[in-house]
């Protein structure tokens, strides 16, 4: 079956995200990885993990259309969702260690490093099914974040080489694998290998996979946005402000958006749109990130957190500190400096969240305030403690707001630029070849 796509691309400065849309303009699946030095690279690996994802999004249908219920469905792409990830960790774990070696070869280590080195990725491997297992809790779907803590925590524990010298291996490491779309695979050896996994005791499953590997997807157009856009291999008449893809990407969420509030990793955009989703005004922070998402990054950094885990600490307060500055690079001494007063970490974070929130509701303010509905999007607006601070700011200042905030928040940019990619095709603006 042939389908015609368009797909929007947001780099941010700490995700890139990929949207892909249908000639119905419904989303047919979605990509996320980490922002790197190499933005083709990063481009390019959401769009193959967006398009990963339009392929699960396919064998759910043609379960669907085989008569599958949705518990049924559910249960059958769940485990074949998990067995294809970990195949897909496996190869990239591969070729980690493939590199790991080469650099240790390159500066010269001694036997016993390539021994840890051994040692350190068979213990991963054999870690694999149980990471990938139903119901385990993962403190991140990337492979740098994954790999990085356990390769960390297993040089600690081996006796053969110095913490300082595997740790030093990694770093150098991770950036090749990063920036190699070969470690990710491809979707038919990773689905190949799940199917095998999953064994024979589900026929539907295997049909509705073949039916997927015969689907035709056509890249009709694409549209890039996002922190650094310019930095995208697109024609420049397919590079769109990321102001205007999260408030058309807001309006397309939620129809009923007037104001949209979006705290990525480097910017704060407050912004105004009308009922077509049209941008009538904006506010967006200077080019300091204090009070955005890296922020928060730099604090969980400092306390040896989980990024997930600031907004729920910071729950647990009794109190809220006050917070003299958001600063980046003053974060760390004045975390520091309260610790040492004797401040508890959950009211200092507590204290923290609000001030980023103070900052955000400044920006609203002077882009026209908060109107019915509001949309909060971003990475941001997965915290729990920001989303608790901001509703209740808002209440405070405009009183009762409808406050939307989807799960899917994150890609709200990226939605944004798809759309505006079938604009164009609809159009018949097509550009030039995109370059590889």
């Amino acid at each position: 079956m042939r389908i015609e796509y368009c797909i929007g691309v947001d780099l941010g400065s700490t995700t890139t995200k990929a949207v892909i849309l249908g000639a119905d303009h419904a989303v047919l699946g979605r990509g996320i990885t980490n922002s790197r030095s190499n933005y083709v690279v990063a481009s390019q690996v959401a769009m193959g993990e967006a398009l990963i994802n339009t392929r699960f999004t396919r064998i759910r249908n043609q379960l669907g259309h085989a008569g599958v219920g949705p518990a049924r469905c559910d249960q059958l792409l769940g485990s074949f969702e998990r067995r294809f990830r970990e195949q897909q960790y496996l190869c990239q774990l591969a070729t980690l260690e493939s590199t790991l070696h080469g650099y240790a070869d390159r500066t010269r280590q001694d036997p016993a490093v390539h021994r840890a080195l051994d040692a350190i990725v068979a213990r991963m491997r054999s870690e694999s099914a149980g990471l990938f297992a139903e119901g385990a809790a993962r403190k991140s779907d990337f492979f740098r974040d994954l790999a990085g803590s356990r390769f960390h925590e297993l040089s600690e524990q081996q006796k053969e080489a110095r913490f300082d010298v595997l740790a030093g291996l990694f770093d150098k490491s991770i950036l090749d694998v990063e920036n190699s779309t070969e470690a990710v695979g491809t979707f038919s050896e990773h689905a190949r290998a799940a199917l095998q996994a999953q064994g024979t005791h589900a026929p539907e499953l295997a049909r509705a996979v073949d039916a997927a590997f015969g689907d035709e997807l056509v890249q009709v157009q694409v549209v890039g946005t996002g922190y650094g856009r310019q930095k995208l291999p697109f024609p420049e008449k397919s590079i769109r402000s990321e102001i205007l893809c999260h408030g058309l990407g807001a309006h397309a969420m939620y129809p009923h958006t007037r104001t949209v509030l979006d705290i990525g990793g480097q910017d704060t955009k407050a912004i105004q749109v009308d009922e077509q989703g049209i941008v009538t005004s904006f506010q967006m922070n200077d080019r300091c990130a204090a009070g955005c998402g890296r922020y928060l990054g730099y604090i969980a950094d400092e306390m040896n957190l989980g990024l997930h885990e600031l907004g729920p600490l910071a729950g647990q307060a009794t109190r809220q500190v006050r917070i003299n500055s958001t600063c980046t690079v003053f974060a760390g001494a004045e975390l520091r400096e309260r610790l040492s007063l004797g401040e508890r970490r959950e009211d200092i974070l507590a204290g923290l969240h609000r001030a980023i929130v103070l900052r955000a509701m400044s920006l609203l303010a002077r882009s026209g305030g908060v109107h019915e509905q509001f949309t909060f999007t971003g990475g941001v607006a997965r915290n729990s403690e920001a989303v608790k601070a901001l509703r209740k700011l808002v209440q405070e200042n405009y009183g009762e707001r409808t406050l939307n905030i989807s799960t899917e928040s994150i890609y709200t940019g990226a939605l944004g630029a798809a759309l505006f990619a079938w604009r164009a095709a609809e159009r018949a603006d097509v550009p030039e070849e995109v370059k590889a």
